[in-house]
């Protein structure tokens, strides 16, 4: 009795191995998105651009109704010590906008890490995460914005995408204020930004 009894647990036990061996994991998505960026000034429309990498991390697969985590490492970066010829003091109330995905139900999120940003919070409405920094952060030097860990439910099927929020200067996915030097002081400068292209990051099946 004890031995057929050891003998079905081995096999019950190695009918198991496959299905843990081979199970779907969390890949970490290396990427870098390009944002198109319009300040008004004071001397009229500055266009420039910026660039942000991270890492993001999400499930392959998903079932039905389960739930799922989604994290975003921003990359190290640097604010430019100038821009089309303006001096940039500093850059202060940042804030950037990653939308809830389709087919998924918002549960919780947190910020951790970050440094040289100021204080950083993360809030939800209307289907978008946005991530605020306080700032200031001195032009030429290097921050750095904090890991967001997304917590989502799945929705009955489909597929669950991570991307950036914001198809225009008129409906920006960053936003944040320039303080410049120029022959008449310092200016302030808000800036809206928006991801060009805007690249489907991560995919998770719902299955």
């Amino acid at each position: 009795m004890k031995s057929t009894l050891r003998r079905a647990l081995s096999i019950a036990a190695l009918a198991v191995v496959p299905i843990v061996a081979f199970a779907p994991v969390a890949a970490a998505v290396p990427t870098t998105v390009n944002f198109d960026c319009q300040g008004s000034s004071p001397a009229g429309a500055q266009y420039f651009s910026l660039q942000q990498g991270a890492e993001v991390t999400a499930p392959a697969t998903v079932a039905p109704g389960g739930a799922l985590t989604i994290v975003i490492d921003p990359a190290p970066n640097t604010i430019p010590a100038s821009v089309n010829g303006y001096t940039v003091k500093r850059v202060h109330t940042m804030a950037l906008k990653v939308p809830i995905p389709a087919n998924s139900t918002y549960v919780s999120a947190t910020l951790s890490g970050g440094s040289n940003v100021g204080t950083t919070k993360i809030s939800v409405a209307n289907g978008i995460a946005t991530i605020t920094a306080s700032g200031p952060i001195a032009g030429g030097s290097t921050f750095e914005l904090p890991t967001v860990t997304a917590n989502l439910t799945a929705g009955a099927s489909g597929t669950i995408q991570t991307k950036l929020y914001g198809t225009s200067y008129s409906n920006p996915g960053l936003t944040f204020t320039a303080v410049v030097g120029s022959i008449f002081g310092d200016m302030n400068v808000p800036t809206k930004c928006y991801p060009n292209p805007n690249p489907v990051i991560t995919t998770t099946t719902i299955a």
